[in-house]
């Protein structure tokens, strides 16, 4: 993998290939840089595609303390690594990262958001979520909070997440408790799209599959109401807030031309 090194020193790692202009995969909890790697592989042909690790995952570094802004830095220093501008695909609460770098100024041309959990109906995180997760990883704990966002966030029955614990990759999951925190803020700080966001003068395209979970076709469908000009469309299959590839990668292909 390439490493860039974002403003604060942390070291960033990523994957590129294909030509064309560039379109950087963020990956959204408990997801590192492989994440979308079929989709990305799909796009090659058309774009510079570029997976990267968020900061805490992979082979990236994390540089306490943490704070939304460094991510957005992470995204500052890949745009500029990959020349200059980007398009954006955002999955999950990586969506609502690229669309506040698109806020913050960063020289995004185009966002493609796949079900970044929006509030709806609801469904707000409890405001002590993120701390409490913390209080866990701290305490040498980390399935506890993996447990904790499962319930908390993803809205998972308790003997549901029982069985996940016992499975082979809770480990994995585990591994990532500090980086599920870190998605867990990001989700508190966005729940509702901001000022910035519904003033934003970039093109939008809000997805989510049509087999997903309510709350995030809601969510989705609430972008296309609160962002200026956002398109939403409903992709064939992507059941339980997976991204169906195929699908997928024709909608940003006909968005992003």
């Amino acid at each position: 993998m390439k490493t860039v090194i974002s403003k604060d020193g942390t070291p960033i790692g990523y994957e590129r290939a294909g030509t064309g202009h560039p379109l950087i995969f963020a990956a959204g909890a408990f997801n590192d840089h492989t994440t979308c790697a079929g989709l990305a592989s799909l796009l090659s042909g058309a774009y510079t595609v570029v997976n990267y690790d968020r900061r805490g995952r992979g082979v990236s570094g994390d540089t306490p303390p943490y704070a939304i802004d460094r991510e957005i830095d992470d995204l500052a220093a890949l745009i500029e690594a990959v020349g200059g501008s980007a398009a954006i695909f955002g999955y999950s609460s990586g969506g609502m990262l690229g669309l506040q770098a698109a806020v913050d100024g960063l020289p995004v041309t185009g966002l493609v958001l796949f079900e970044p959990p929006f509030t709806v109906d609801g469904h707000r995180l409890p405001a002590d979520l993120a701390a409490r997760m913390q209080a866990a990883v701290d305490g040498g704990r980390p399935g506890d909070a993996v447990a904790l966002f499962q319930l908390e966030a993803v809205g998972l029955p308790p003997s549901v997440v029982d069985s996940i614990r016992e499975s082979p990759m809770f480990a994995g999951l585990a591994a990532m408790a500090q980086t599920a925190v870190y998605d867990t803020l990001i989700t508190l700080a966005f729940s509702d799209p901001t000022p910035g966001m519904r003033a934003l003068d970039v093109p939008v395209l809000a997805l989510h599959g049509a087999q997903t979970w309510p709350q995030l076709a809601a969510a989705a469908a609430r972008i296309g109401t609160a962002v200026p000009g956002a398109l939403v469309r409903a992709v064939d299959g992507g059941a339980n807030h997976a991204i169906p590839d195929a699908a997928t990668a024709a909608e940003i292909r006909a968005f992003l031309g």
